[in-house]
């Protein structure tokens, strides 16, 4: 499955989520990450970048990509959630 994720994490956790995306997925911009996983790496991404997660105050999104259909999925907070009003 293809991925595109995304993080917004205190300074204090910047480098150590850095490092854990740079083992599964291409960094393709400040907190930006795409790449093919396997469901166990995905698993395994998820768990680690979980452990050091402040679920108040950090925002990871993981975007799964499946032909035309997106999935999103949040750890931690939205930081801004999507509105449907105008």
């Amino acid at each position: 499955m293809y991925y595109i994720a995304v993080y917004d994490v205190g300074e204090k956790r910047v480098g150590k989520m850095l490092k854990i995306f740079r083992k599964y997925m291409h960094h393709i911009q400040n907190s930006v990450f795409e790449g093919e996983m396997t469901p166990a790496s995905y698993q395994k991404l998820k768990y680690e970048a979980d452990r050091f997660c402040n679920e108040e105050a950090d925002s990871i999104i993981f975007f799964e990509l499946n032909g035309k259909y997106m999935n999103k999925e949040i750890i931690g907070t939205e930081k801004r959630p999507a509105s449907n009003f105008l």
